[in-house]
């Protein structure tokens, strides 16, 4: 693997195309995902005005005083796990981030059942009084987004074999989306902006200024990413590497920041529902493929996603409870 498939997804956006237009298209990303687990995303419909404004209205946020984005700090909250970060409060394999950031997810009212019943990670965001113009961007970027990520869903599907519905019907009937807003300042080669991860769900939609800094690892090489602010870049987490039985890998990534700017990314993921069962897909979708071998002695953390069993909130706060542990012991029950 030395460059990204670059994919373009109109067919799959476009309500007008055909079905022939959008199978094709599946088979295409099926084919890329077998050998990448990162793609470069073209055609997707996302008015790149909106991601513009994005970009600059966060740029207005992260440049405020520290005192100042501390009145939607994280801890304020609680278990929804909404809101600003300082540089240093993300860690990555127990090492802190040199990055700030704000956690955003689907806007929850305190009458939701989820709400009541505490479920991590849910609830009501926090946005900020200034600029005005960030909550309702936020929340417009997460809606349409969201819609690209589901539409990719429905051309994976196809691609493997399985009605284009497959994904919706069996693991994001109520998909978990949590969006984020990071700011990395410039940094040197002995700092990471993020190390070494892989993501925890099953698509990450990536939106990126122009500075990068993004590298991913396939075949024992890192490779950077292009800095194109309108392509998205999209990535397969650990969720699709097990529903697919490692014929699709969530390849590992991480950050630095040698610009000597001030880097800005912007990542929704779009997961299972929360209290879904992940199962690898049916075995007749990988009828005549081989099986290939477990990767976890090769992967960051060393766990198995094959050998893991359970509902995906439980994979995903285990996960997150990691990276923010002084928080999640506070807030988490």
């Amino acid at each position: 693997m030395n460059e990204l498939p670059v994919i373009d997804v109109s067919a799959l956006v476009d309500p007008a195309s055909s079905p022939e237009a959008r199978l094709a298209v599946g088979r295409v990303i099926d084919a890329a995902c077998r050998t990448s687990g990162f793609l470069l995303v073209t055609g997707h419909g996302i008015n790149p005005a909106l991601r513009d404004d994005l970009e600059a209205l966060h740029r207005e946020f992260f440049a405020l005083p520290d005192d100042v984005k501390a009145a939607i700090a994280m801890p304020r909250g609680g278990s929804s796990w909404r809101g600003w970060f300082p540089v240093g409060g993300e860690l990555t394999s127990g090492v802190p981030d040199l990055k700030e950031g704000v956690y955003y997810g689907v806007e929850l009212g305190p009458e939701d059942p989820r709400v009541v019943s505490g479920t991590p990670l849910h609830g009501a965001n926090q946005l900020p009084e200034s600029p005005p113009a960030l909550g309702p961007t936020v929340l417009r970027w997460i809606d349409e987004v969201t819609a690209l990520g589901q539409a990719l869903l429905r051309g994976l599907a196809l691609g493997l074999g399985v009605p284009e519905d497959w994904f919706a019907a069996h693991v994001t009937a109520d998909p978990t989306v949590l969006f984020r807003a990071f700011h990395y300042p410039p940094g040197d080669a002995g700092s990471w902006g993020v190390g070494e991860h892989t993501d925890y769900g099953l698509i990450t939609l990536l939106a990126q200024d122009h500075h990068g800094g993004l590298q991913v690892k396939g075949d024992g090489v890192w490779l950077d990413v292009p800095a194109d602010p309108y392509v998205f870049v999209v990535n397969l987490g650990d969720m699709l590497d097990r529903m697919t039985r490692g014929r699709y890998r969530s390849d590992p990534h991480r950050v630095r920041n040698l610009s000597g700017q001030d880097r800005v990314s912007f990542p929704l993921f779009l997961d299972p529902s929360w209290d879904a069962r992940v199962t690898p897909l049916p075995d007749s979708v990988f009828a005549d493929d081989a099986t290939p071998e477990d990767d976890a002695a090769s992967r960051w953390d060393g766990a198995s996603v094959h050998e893991w069993d359970g509902v995906y909130g439980d994979y995903l706060t285990a996960k997150v409870s990691r990276v923010f542990p002084a928080l999640f012991a506070t807030v988490v029950d």
